[in-house]
């Protein structure tokens, strides 16, 4: 594995002491932000200091055989009835629609924000729009610019995950081009863009630059635009604020879910396994290269007890402090969240914090480092922890938020 330099405020913040104690693991509730959404799939900050939160609802199929997405906006604790953009003909799969969105990160200065959907014929496509020149919660409908286009050979395992990292670059997750066992060994072919986390520029040139980084430039037969491969379907993924490691929730196949970690350091170009491996387990290594060619998760689990589907999280750096260091992912069938914590990033060890029963779509991080959870049902969920609440008691209103599906007063 290679590595980069790292920025000098990932060298301080390595040596704090960002760890947990695993003797006592926190105990999570989960508030009620806001209901009223269809299929909310994503929780985003626009980092811009507005204190908003936005929202993306996969789309509902308004014009049989065509979905039609929205983003939301949340402010001052509201649900606007407006969107802030409207995406429709969408492609109508349960894994296609509008599925992806991230704010540049001088959206404040620029109105630059991007998104991912699949539009009708099923590809993927990326594209920059920005904001209404005349109100900050109305997006430009007509500013569209299309920067990249993918393929995709079946509906589902299409990713869909934007976000920047901390070096500036934009980041985009895209699954192995679907139906089951990976037919065309996509994932592993640098040729595709299939079953990759890309990398790119989006201010060195229109559409995107390539990072001159980037592990496979000038690599015979490699798209310069991959920085990790062999990837499943990668459903959500994130940057440590602290620390800047990456970490990416990999659906399974039928049996093994994973959890994949990039330190801040690499320089990229990690094979994630699939097809080769589900998890850590050997799937179909015809035509593989040997074991060590390969990155394995650093956490799994299987698909015993109605589990069924991994959704990657973040690393709690917010304001409970239970809950700092732990790394939360969640199971999209059973709602099951569970907490994850390392010292030195190669044992981890893991916990069920909550089994809320939720369709777990997304989590999601503010610019305070508190995380929400989104509910394919249509709320929108704060991340609490408990030993605090216990301790500091609550506000008389905040009992009366709680849901009575994931618990009480």
């Amino acid at each position: 594995m290679k590595f980069r330099a790292l920025p000098l405020f990932v060298v301080v913040l390595a040596l704090l002491p960002l760890v947990p104690s695993m003797a006592q693991p926190p105990i999570l509730q989960l508030d009620l932000v806001t209901g009223g959404l269809s299929s909310p799939i994503a929780i985003v900050d626009p980092g811009d200091g507005s204190g908003r939160l936005f929202f993306i609802e996969q789309g509902d199929e308004l014009v049989p055989g065509q979905k039609t997405g929205r983003i939301r906006v949340f402010e001052d604790g509201l649900l606007l009835p407006a969107p802030f953009l409207t995406i429709s003909a969408l492609a109508a799969g349960n894994e296609q629609g509008l599925l992806g969105l991230a704010f540049h990160p001088s959206y404040a200065a620029n109105g630059f924000f991007y998104v991912n959907y699949t539009r009708s014929n099923g590809d993927t496509i990326v594209s920059r729009f920005a904001v209404s020149a005349g109100n900050p919660n109305v997006a430009d409908a007509n500013s569209e610019m299309v920067m990249l286009t993918i393929d995709q050979p079946f509906s589902n395992h299409n990713g869909g995950h934007l976000a920047f990292g901390p070096d500036g670059y934009l980041y985009i997750s895209s699954g192995d081009g679907g139906s089951a066992n990976d037919p065309g060994n996509r994932a592993q072919n640098l040729g595709l863009r299939l079953g990759k986390l890309l990398r790119i520029d989006v201010d060195g040139a229109l559409p995107f630059a390539i990072p001159g980084d980037n592990p496979f430039v000038g690599v015979a037969g490699a798209l310069d635009e991959i920085w990790s491969y062999g990837l499943r379907n990668p459903w959500r993924f994130s940057f440590d604020r602290l620390t800047g490691d990456l970490l990416i929730g990999d659906v399974g196949q039928d049996a093994i879910e994973e959890i994949d970690f990039q330190p801040a350091l690499s320089s990229g170009g990690e094979n994630w396994g699939w097809r080769c491996y589900e998890g850590d387990n050997p799937f179909n290594t015809a035509g593989c290269g040997p074991v060590g060619d390969h990155d394995f998760p650093i956490l799994t689990y299987t698909h015993g007890g109605g589990r069924c589907s991994v959704t990657g999280g973040y690393r709690y750096r917010g304001p409970w402090s239970s809950l700092f260091g732990y790394y939360l992912y969640g199971d999209f069938c059973t709602g099951q969240i569970w907490g994850a914590t390392s010292a030195d990033n190669v044992t981890w060890n893991t916990v069920e914090l909550l089994n809320s029963a939720l369709l777990i779509t997304s989590f999601g991080e503010d610019s305070n480092g508190e995380l929400y959870v989104a509910d394919r049902s249509g709320s929108i969920f704060r991340v609490i922890g408990v030993q605090e609440v216990l301790l500091d008691g609550f506000e008389s209103g905040d009992c009366t938020a709680w849901s009575s599906t994931v618990g009480g007063c």
